[in-house]
C-alpha cells in the first residue's frame, strides 16, 4: 500500500534580531547625546528627531 506524502507548509523563518542601534549601547548621562539638554536620570535622548540624529551620525562617522 502507497501512502501519498503530503507537503508540510512552510515553516515560517525566525525573524532575524533586529541590528543593534549604536544609541542602545550609551548609558544615560543626565543629558540628551545629542543636543545636551538636561533629562532625567533614565532617558538618553530628549526626543526621537535628537535620537535619529544621533543614528545618522553615528553611520556617517561610523
Amino acid at each position: 500500500m502507497e501512502t501519498d506524502l503530503v507537503d508540510a507548509p512552510p515553516t515560517p523563518l525566525a525573524a532575524a534580531p533586529a541590528p543593534v542601534r549604536p544609541r542602545q549601547s550609551l548609558p544615560p548621562k543626565g543629558s540628551c547625546w545629542y543636543c545636551e539638554k538636561a533629562l532625567d536620570s533614565v532617558k538618553r535622548f530628549c526626543n526621537k528627531e535628537c535620537a535619529d540624529g544621533f543614528d545618522d551620525e553615528a553611520a556617517f562617522t561610523g
